[in-house]
């Protein structure tokens, strides 16, 4: 990539740090988009074991990617977002990958795609993570900070994303039980 459209890309990725997200973390302030993406980024790289015949590495380049479009439109909480927020979200990111060079924009528009479809094996683990992620970062959070509908929201939220795989399905499991056990707490 010729060194200014990288310095280009670099400077509106890192937007990605000041835009926050709905949640908090556990220190009391809003949690960036970039900070979400990371962490899905490491919850993959710990699942190679679980997942021998996944391409891995490609599950851990659809974490890392699947929120820059967030640069362009902020988070809007999965709850709140609308069709025509997806839609001009999805006009304003593909733009962005159109206009990076080869061989990026090629391959990120063919992850977009996979990601979109969820088919295959990767893009389904991408997207459990990713609902698994926003449900543990309640979870850390003080209860204080969630809205009334996230009481029911975070004891069903990913079940469906998880469904395709045993061991997510525990584990969804086990991070209702903490949802559980934290809302129990506090009554």
């Amino acid at each position: 990539m010729e060194i200014n459209k990288y310095l280009e890309v670099l400077h509106t990725i890192t937007k990605l740090k000041d835009t926050t997200r709905h949640c908090y973390t556990p220190g009391g302030r809003h949690e960036s988009v970039a900070e979400h993406s990371w962490r899905i980024t490491m919850m993959a790289f710990f699942l190679r074991d679980e997942f021998p015949d996944a391409d891995m590495d490609k599950v851990i380049k659809m974490c890392l990617i699947h929120d820059i479009g967030e640069v362009f439109t902020g988070d809007i909480p999965s709850f709140d977002k609308s069709k025509a927020d997806e839609s001009k979200e999805e006009n304003l990111l593909t733009d962005w990958v159109n206009s990076l060079p080869e061989p990026y924009k090629t391959e990120m528009t063919a992850l977009y795609a996979e990601m979109d479809a969820r088919v295959t094996t990767e893009a389904r683990i991408y997207k459990a993570l990713d609902n698994l992620e926003a449900v543990i970062s309640h979870n850390e959070s003080d209860l204080s900070t969630w809205i009334e509908k996230e009481y029911t929201l975070n004891l069903t939220y990913g079940d469906d994303k998880v469904a395709f795989s045993d061991y997510l399905t525990r584990f969804r499991a086990l991070v209702r039980q903490e949802t559980e056990d934290k809302i129990a707490r506090n009554e």
